[in-house]
Parts: structure tokens; C-alpha cells; sequence
């Protein structure tokens, strides 16, 4: 999408909008807990849609990368709002670009969320990009991080794929993203508010065939075990959705992909039927004796 965008300064602009939410977000905080928390008692909190970033070497510039990769995502907005700032690798490759927070700014944001929402799906490879042609070519915040981020590591994948084309199945990652908030951010009470994968919508196959979902079916089981496993490291992990219970409109995607659970016949007057994954997932929510 960034190859198509030639209006505005996408060297700029996504600091500048980013770094305006951000400031909105601390001034709606504080006008909430002063005026309804007290009668409400609700929580506030972001989601985040967070890809985890395994280094694609040992080398440690990619370990580097890594990191970098992860702070241009998830640490560009929760740093501010558990640090007060940006985090330092922004700082010093973007310089001047990024804005500054005032030191009320500064102070309203740390601390301003009572959760942290994440939204999780899969897990990528880093590597540092010692080349500057995607700066070049892509002149925005992808550039600046110093990272080449794929699903493919030469002629490996990283796991199994979806039917996006950026979504492969690599549970691992989620156990490892949970220990990273719990390590870098002090244990904060985390959501999963969305965590799922897609099966195309192929207009070839039947109804029936299209109920049976087994890859959704290992993906689920694969990665709530291992949402399980950095619970029981510690984690500070209290809720968890699926995206999504229906199939539904997907972004950019339209309706050629299908996340939910349960089947909508778009042709028949949106009728539901559950997929294989549902009688799993009443099977996993039944309580152990």
C-alpha cells in the first residue's frame, strides 16, 4: 500500500498523526477519570495490532533489527503511555521528525491506560537492512526502523500460511510476545482483543465443505496453548476474543477471505452456520471437573 500512496510526506505525516492520537488518548483519559470513573469504575485501554519479530540470524544485527522492528510498532504508541516518550531508537533515526512531548504532555500520557489490548496474529522475521533501497523507494516509517521484516527467510517460511498473504501460523510467537510486555513493560494487565486467521472464499466448494476448518482448528489450539504457557510464566494475561465469531468484511480484503467461526452464506440472506471450529471451541470452554 505505501508503494501507491504519492500524496503528503509519509516521512512525516504518520509521526504527526500518531503523535496527535496519542495526545488525544491522554486528554480523553483524564477528563474520563475525573468526571466518570468514580460512578462508571470502567478501565480504559488501547488495542494494538502487533506482529512479533523474530530475528532471521543470531547475528546480532538482526537481534538489533529485531528489537527496532518492535519498537516502530508496538513501542511507538505503549512506550509513551508507560514511559512518557518514544522509544530511544525512534528518537535517534527519525531526529527532528518526531514530534516532542511537553513535559505536561509527558506526564498525562504515562500511566493512562489500565490495559493494554493486544491484537495478535502472526509472527514475522527481522533482519537489518543493510541496504538503503527501501528508503529510497518507500521514504516513510519503514525505512526508518532499519528492518527488513518478511514471513520468509530465503527459502523458509515461518510457518504455515492463511489465506492472507501475511498470515502464517506460528504460535510460538504469542507466547513470546506476552513475556516481552510482561519484561519491557512491567507485568501490565493485557487483553487479547483479537486473535484469529482465514480461510478463503472460494465459491467453488460446498457449504459443507466450507464448515470443515481444521487449520483454524490447529490454529486456535496452537496458539491459546501457547497464550496458556507465558500465563503460567507470569504474564499478566485477563481476556481473550477471537475474530471473529462471523465472517465478515475484511479491510481491503472485502469478502474473499473468511475469518469467523461460523459461515455467512452472502448468497442466501446471510445465513449462519457454525464451523467444525465452534464445536471445538465449546468443547475447550467446558469447565474441567
Amino acid at each position: 500500500m505505501y508503494l501507491f500512496c504519492r500524496a503528503g510526506n509519509s516521512a512525516t505525516e504518520p509521526y504527526i498523526v500518531g503523535h496527535n492520537v496519542l495526545r488525544s488518548h491522554a486528554a480523553a483519559a483524564e477528563i474520563y477519570r475525573k468526571k466518570y470513573k468514580n460512578t462508571q469504575g470502567g478501565a480504559l485501554g488501547i488495542a494494538f495490532d502487533v506482529i512479533w519479530f523474530q530475528p532471521a540470524t543470531n547475528k546480532q544485527e538482526d537481534i538489533e533489527a529485531a528489537q527496532r522492528a518492535q519498537d516502530f510498532q508496538l513501542g511507538w504508541f505503549l512506550d509513551p503511555l508507560m514511559f512518557g516518550d518514544y522509544p530511544s531508537s525512534m528518537r535517534s533515526r527519525v531526529g527532528s521528525r518526531l514530534p516532542k512531548f511537553s513535559p505536561s504532555e509527558s506526564a498525562s500520557l504515562k500511566g493512562s491506560i489500565d490495559f493494554v489490548g493486544i491484537n495478535h496474529y502472526t509472527t514475522f522475521y527481522a533482519r537489518h537492512n543493510s541496504s538503503n533501497l527501501i528508503g529510497i523507494v518507500l521514504n516513510d516509517t519503514i525505512a526508518d526502523s532499519g528492518a527488513v521484516t518478511l514471513p520468509f527467510n530465503g527459502t523458509k517460511v515461518i510457518g504455515e500460511r492463511a489465506n492472507s498473504i501475511w498470515l502464517y501460523l506460528v504460535p510460538e510467537g504469542m507466547r513470546s510476545l506476552m513475556n516481552y510486555i510482561k519484561q519491557k513493560y512491567g507485568n501490565p494487565l493485557v487483553v487479547i482483543t483479537e486473535n484469529g486467521m482465514d480461510d478463503p472464499n472460494n465459491p467453488f466448494i460446498s457449504i459443507k465443505d466450507a464448515l470443515k476448518d481444521e487449520k483454524r482448528i490447529r490454529y486456535y489450539n496452537g496458539y491459546l496453548s501457547s497464550l496458556l504457557a507465558s500465563i503460567k510464566d507470569g504474564c499478566n494475561v485477563k481476556g481473550y476474543f477471537a475474530w471473529s465469531l462471523l465472517d465478515n468484511w475484511e479491510w481491503s480484503a472485502g469478502y474473499t477471505c473468511r475469518f469467523g467461526l461460523y459461515f455467512v452464506d452472502y448468497k442466501d440472506n446471510q445465513k449462519r452456520y457454525p464451523k467444525q471450529s465452534v464445536e471445538w471451541f465449546k468443547n475447550f470452554l467446558k469447565p474441567t471437573k
